[in-house]
């Protein structure tokens, strides 16, 4: 049983990072080239005049474009070199938290079979709209952050063959890294179902699920992105569409829940050293997630029962 198990799991964990490897490794590549051209460095002035409505200075858009095209740790690592108050740094940890890595994750997401309007409009309103609230709401926070780490600053990468190396290191540990998690997260669930514990985690998510509108078989994707993140429980997400029968509008929902609120520990933790509140950053995180599902389902349910009684009229 155990062998087959392990084989299973192992059979299924290779497939699913063969599967998101091909989506990780090119975009990897493409965003690390860009890193070296004017591009960034446009799109920071571009959107610099904006800042003030959110409460920030010009200097805010550098990590805000790092954290959107990169990651939140290529946007830590930009905060650690600025002069920014407490107040600042917290509202780029809000955004960040809903919009970050767009590229690779909004990639993820069409995989699954999320619509790409979805899973970029959803994060990009949120973040602005919570920067605006906070801005509009807190009036503290006006010292200078304390930062508790000092940032590593990256090795200068100059000409084409350093640049084309560079790019090929990234997208290769960024396929490693995802290895590394998918690989045992799918030998742990192929063993969670074989010894039928799944059916337990689903009987007790199943009231929350319900509440969120979401059918119960989707307990294991939401509880896969809320530990590991959207890249790494889309693993989970594209194997539970495959054996579970998880419905479009289920797997939908359950991604708007997690494009809100994912990776709760890692992506809550990684603040700590920027000298912010973090539990507020958790609960907003959560507390959105919870809202804004909520609603869809229900303006989803709303126009699916308007169909159906559309359809007995015309019959």
């Amino acid at each position: 049983m155990w062998q087959q198990t392990i084989k299973t799991g192992l059979k299924v964990g290779l497939s699913t990072t063969w599967s998101l490897g091909k989506i990780i490794f090119p975009v990897t590549m493409i965003v690390a080239f860009l890193q070296h051209t004017p591009i960034l460095p446009w799109v920071i002035e571009l959107i610099t005049p904006f800042m003030g409505v959110l409460g920030l200075s010009g200097d805010a858009a550098i990590p805000l474009v790092l954290g959107n095209f990169l990651n939140i740790y290529a946007a830590i690592g930009a905060i650690f070199t600025m002069e920014l108050t407490v107040k600042e740094v917290f509202i780029i940890a809000v955004m960040l938290s809903f919009s970050h890595a767009l590229i690779i994750e909004s990639s993820v997401a069409v995989k699954v079979g999320v619509k790409l309007w979805i899973a970029v409009g959803v994060r990009l309103a949120l973040a602005f709209i919570s920067a605006v609230v906070i801005n509009l709401v807190w009036k503290g926070g006006e010292q200078i952050a304390q930062y508790g780490l000092v940032s590593q600053q990256e090795e200068t990468v100059t000409g084409l063959a350093g640049i084309t190396l560079d790019a090929l290191q990234k997208a290769g540990l960024g396929v490693f890294q995802l290895a590394v998690i998918v690989i045992p997260l799918m030998l742990v669930i192929q063993v969670l179902k074989d010894l039928k514990w799944l059916d337990t985690i689903s009987r007790w998510m199943a009231p929350l699920i319900r509440k969120l509108g979401i059918q119960e078989n989707t307990s294991t994707t939401l509880a896969a992105g809320l530990l590991f993140g959207l890249t790494f429980g889309a693993g989970v997400m594209i194997q539970a569409i495959k054996e579970d029968g998880v419905s479009k509008k289920d797997i939908t929902l359950a991604f708007i829940f997690l494009i809100t609120c994912h990776a709760v520990v890692e992506d809550t933790l990684i603040f700590i050293p920027l000298g912010i509140p973090i539990l507020p950053l958790l609960l907003v995180r959560v507390f959105m997630a919870i809202l804004i599902t909520m609603v869809v389902a229900a303006l989803w349910n709303r126009a699916e029962l308007a169909k159906r009684k559309e359809a007995t009229y015309e019959y």
